[in-house]
């Protein structure tokens, strides 16, 4: 069973490397942890390479595995914060992003209703790579934002920043990028 950290110098010195650690989703200090397939693929991954030796070659491709994995994960959920922006909730993209395990779902009965459309976005737009699992983490936020009635909304705008096309150049998918994406914080 996975606990958070609820030290107060967590943010300190040696601290700060084993709240990196065992940060299950993408962003370092997010305590909005899920227990997800996702999740626990990417803490498998944590506890297989902690076992290994840091100087072996297999350490290191496991190290990099889950780098790749979080900035995968980093790189979603900054497509999904800026259409939420573009469509009003500066404020609220960050919390219309989190879940935690008390999330829920509103409406039952929505269910299978936010099941296809986020199955469509899937689908018919580039907001999730090429090689990403629909992850239940988003189930909750297009469960809100079928709530907030802004569903149809958000595929509109991700299909028009994030369209399906066969070929994305890199220099276009660098643009979309830094569109959406804030610079790094020295």
């Amino acid at each position: 069973s996975f606990t958070l950290n609820n030290n107060p110098y967590a943010s300190f010195g040696a601290t700060l490397a084993w709240d990196e650690e065992r940060n299950l989703w993408s962003t370092p200090h997010d305590m909005s942890h899920t227990e997800a397939d996702d999740d626990r693929i990417l803490y498998n991954l944590i506890v297989v390479r902690n076992q290994l030796d840091k100087d072996s070659e297999e350490w290191q491709k496991l190290n990099y595995d889950i780098y790749t994995l979080r900035q995968m994960r980093r790189d979603v959920r900054n497509r999904w914060k800026c259409i939420l922006e573009d469509l009003g909730f500066q404020k609220e993209a960050d919390t219309l992003l989190s879940v935690t395990k008390r999330s829920i779902i509103s409406d039952s009965q929505n269910t299978s209703k936010t099941r296809e459309f986020l199955i469509k976005l899937s689908e018919e737009t580039t907001i999730f790579p090429t090689s990403w699992e629909l992850s239940e983490r988003y189930l909750f936020v297009v469960d809100r934002l079928i709530a907030l009635d802004a569903a149809d909304e958000f595929f509109r705008i991700a299909s028009k920043a994030y369209p399906k096309r066969y070929i994305l150049s890199k220099a276009e998918d660098n643009q979309k990028a830094a569109q959406c994406n804030p610079p790094p914080v020295s």
